[in-house]
């Protein structure tokens, strides 16, 4: 078994569900896949004196997960002020109109097809609720309407699926571009620098405890996996498919869709920057 302090961020040993830091407070979606890891992480995000709470990602349409969260926060004697979501997909956001409904609350994303409200989130934004404050970060990549969340009291960020817990995310060809995502990775790494961000609380897998250790990881993850797709087109790989079954031959097979999406921005990527000729992104 290999030692949790030796893995890329430093993950939290222990049980997912609970408190993980003075304001962020887990509560895990019973949604557990390859995809998903042990499920939806679900964030409650409140001062430690206030009544009020925002909650991060309600998760999947499933009515007694949506529950458990409001309960959770009425047993801490809050209630629910505001929804906030990192993205679209529905293992994160497809429960969120039925959660307004429990709670009475508005839900703010990036892409006005899921807001509940005139209001929706920015780059730049500051989010207040209960004396919290939320700062919006712009992380498009794993899709175009990928944001993170700062939480600078805490030293922590909400990365949904920017930054996983364990293991590392897809880039979501074609909503999601490599280029963009590289970008979000070097904005991240730049709160672990410039923000005293050391905590990363994922929309997946445990909490990691070194945030800039992650965040150099997975840029590293990418320019490895670019210069495998690199090299496979020039030695005669042509199509994305050929492509996954030569570069993730030792990755479970259920997990080959999702690289064929990451390999689909990476040939995107190679080509608009002129590394490679336009291979055939068919079949």
């Amino acid at each position: 078994m290999t030692d949790a302090a030796a893995l890329p961020g430093r993950p939290r040993g222990g049980v997912l569900s609970g408190p993980a830091t003075a304001r962020a407070v887990n509560v895990l979606a019973p949604n557990a896949s390859p995809m998903t890891l042990d499920g939806t992480n679900t964030w409650i995000l409140a001062e430690p004196d206030s009544e009020l709470a925002v909650v991060v990602d309600p998760g999947p349409l499933d009515e007694g997960h949506l529950r458990t969260v409001v309960d959770t926060v009425e047993k801490a004697g809050r209630r629910v002020a505001l929804t906030l979501l990192t993205h679209g997909h529905p293992d994160h956001a497809e429960g969120a109109s039925r959660f307004a409904e429990l709670t009475g609350t508005r839900v703010r994303a990036l892409d006005p097809a899921l807001r509940l409200g005139d209001e929706g989130l920015a780059a730049g934004d500051v989010v207040t609720a209960g004396g919290l404050e939320l700062r919006v970060v712009p992380t498009p990549g794993h899709t175009s309407d990928s944001l993170c969340f700062h939480l600078p009291a805490d030293g922590a960020v909400l990365t949904g699926d920017t930054v996983l817990g364990r293991g590392t995310t897809v880039v979501a060809h074609p909503d999601g571009r490599l280029g963009d995502y590289l970008d979000s990775l070097r904005r991240l790494r730049s709160l672990t620098v410039d923000d005293g961000v050391h905590t990363v609380l994922p929309g997946h897998g445990p909490v990691l405890e070194d945030a800039q250790g992650v965040v150099e990881f997975y840029l590293a993850h990418r320019a490895h996996r670019l210069a495998q797709v690199e090299t496979a087109v020039e030695d005669g790989f042509r199509t994305a498919p050929e492509i996954v079954a030569h570069v993730y031959a030792d990755v479970d097979h259920s997990l080959w869709p999702a690289a064929e999406l990451s390999v689909r921005a990476q040939l995107e990527y190679l080509r608009d920057h002129g590394l490679i000729q336009r291979p055939s992104l068919d079949g």
